[in-house]
C-alpha cells in the first residue's frame, strides 16, 4: 500500500508540473524564435542591403498584400451597426487619399506645378491623413463610449510639425509603417495567446538596441552605389537626398531591416499565431457540432456548386460564410489578388523599377487600410 501511495504521488507531481514545463519551454522557443529572426534581418540588411532590398520586395510584397487583404476580410463585419459610421469614414479616406496620392507622380511628370509649389501640395496631402486618422481614433471611441476627443488637438499638432518639414514627415511615415506590423502582432497575442505577450514585448526591447548598433556600425560607411536607377531609387527611398550627412548605406540597411520584419509579420507570425489558435478552439469544442465543416460547407451551398478545398478554405471568411454574406464577391476579391501578386512578379522580371515605383505608389492603399482595422482591435 505504501508503495502504491508513492507511486501515485510521483505520478501526481509528474502530472502537476507538466503544463507549466510545456509553458516555459514553448515561452523560450518562442523568444529563440523571435530573437534569432531579428538577429538574422538586421545582419542580411546590413552586409547587403540593396540586393537584400531588391530580393525581398520581389519575393514578399505581393504576397504580403494578399495575406493583408484576407486579413481585412476576415476582420470586416457582415453588419456594420454602430460602427457603420466609422467604417464609411474609414472607406471614404482611403479611397480618396490613395486617389490622390497616386494622382501626385501623375500630376509632377506633366509639370503643372512649379517645384516649389509642391512641398505645399506634399504638405496637404499629410494633413488630409492626420485629420482623418484623428477622425477615426475619435469615432473609435464614441462607439466604446469612451471620450477620445484627444486625437484631433493631437492631429492639429502633429499638422503643425508636418507643415514645418512635409518631406521628413513623408520619410517618418516610410520607416514607421513598418512597425505597424508589429502592433497588430502584439495585439493578437493579446486575444489569442496572453501568456505570450509579456515575452514578446520583452523582445521588443532588443529592437531599438539592434537599430543603435547598426547606427553605430555603419554610420560611418562609405555611400552605397547609385550609379544606376535602380539602385538609385532605392537609396532615395530610405532618404539619401534628405539626409545627405548620414550614409546611405545605413538609412537603406534600417529600412530593409524594418521592411523585413513587416513581411515576416504578415507572412509567418500571424497566420501561425491564427492557425494555432484555430487548433486550440477546436480542441476545445471536440465532441460538439463540426463548426468548421459548417463553415466550409454553408460556402457551397451559397455558391451551388463544388467547390475545391482550397476554395472553400478561401470561404472562411466571416463576409463569406454569413448567411447574409458576400461568397462570390470574396472569392472575386481573393482570386484578383492572387492575379495581381503573379503581374507583380511578371512586371519585376521584366523592369524591376518601374513595377517597383508603381508598387509603392498604389502601395498606399494598404498602409491606409491597416490603420481603421488596427483601432478595431483596440
Amino acid at each position: 500500500m505504501e508503495r502504491t501511495a508513492d507511486i501515485d504521488l510521483v505520478a501526481w507531481r509528474a502530472g502537476a508540473t507538466t503544463p507549466i514545463t510545456r509553458r516555459q519551454l514553448s515561452l523560450r522557443l518562442f523568444a529563440g524564435v523571435l530573437v534569432a529572426c531579428a538577429c538574422l534581418s538586421a545582419l542580411a540588411a546590413s552586409w547587403l542591403p540593396l540586393q537584400v532590398s531588391v530580393v525581398t520586395v520581389f519575393l514578399f510584397a505581393g504576397p504580403h498584400n494578399w495575406f493583408e487583404l484576407r486579413y481585412f476580410l476576415m476582420r470586416l463585419p457582415v453588419r456594420f451597426g454602430k460602427s457603420r459610421g466609422f467604417f464609411l469614414t474609414a472607406f471614404a479616406g482611403i479611397g480618396g487619399l490613395t486617389l490622390t496620392y497616386v494622382a501626385l507622380p501623375v500630376l509632377y511628370n506633366f509639370n503643372l506645378f512649379p517645384d516649389h509649389v509642391w512641398p505645399t501640395v506634399l504638405a496637404t496631402w499629410n494633413t488630409l491623413l492626420l485629420l482623418w486618422l484623428g477622425s477615426l481614433i475619435w469615432l473609435r471611441g464614441k462607439n466604446k463610449r469612451r471620450n477620445w476627443f484627444w486625437a484631433f488637438p493631437t492631429a492639429l499638432g502633429l499638422c503643425s510639425l508636418n507643415w514645418l518639414a512635409p518631406e521628413f514627415f513623408s520619410l517618418g511615415i516610410v520607416y514607421l509603417h513598418p512597425l505597424v506590423a508589429l502592433w497588430f502582432f502584439d495585439r493578437h497575442l493579446a486575444r489569442n495567446r496572453p501568456e505570450w505577450l509579456t515575452t514578446y514585448r520583452r523582445c521588443l526591447c532588443l529592437l531599438p538596441l539592434l537599430l543603435l548598433g547598426m547606427f553605430w556600425k555603419l554610420g560611418r560607411t562609405p555611400a552605397l552605389p547609385d550609379d544606376n536607377g535602380l539602385f538609385w531609387r532605392i537609396t532615395q527611398h530610405a532618404g539619401a537626398q534628405l539626409l545627405p550627412n548620414v550614409s546611405s548605406h545605413v538609412l537603406v540597411a534600417t529600412h530593409v531591416f524594418l521592411e523585413m520584419l513587416h513581411y515576416g509579420v504578415w507572412l509567418v507570425a500571424l497566420p501561425l499565431i491564427a492557425g494555432s489558435s484555430r487548433g486550440r478552439r477546436q480542441q476545445q469544442s471536440a465532441g460538439g457540432r463540426p463548426q468548421e465543416k459548417e463553415a466550409v460547407e454553408r460556402p457551397r451551398r451559397l455558391f451551388r456548386l463544388p467547390l475545391p478545398p482550397a476554395a472553400a478554405s478561401f470561404l472562411s471568411v466571416p463576409v463569406a460564410r454569413h448567411p447574409r454574406g458576400f461568397p462570390k464577391l470574396v472569392a472575386t476579391a481573393l482570386g484578383f489578388g492572387v492575379f495581381l501578386v503573379a503581374v507583380l512578379w511578371f512586371g519585376f522580371a521584366v523592369d524591376y523599377a518601374t513595377t517597383r515605383d508603381v508598387y509603392f505608389t498604389i502601395a498606399i492603399a494598404h498602409v491606409l487600410a491597416e490603420a481603421p482595422f488596427l483601432l478595431k482591435m483596440l
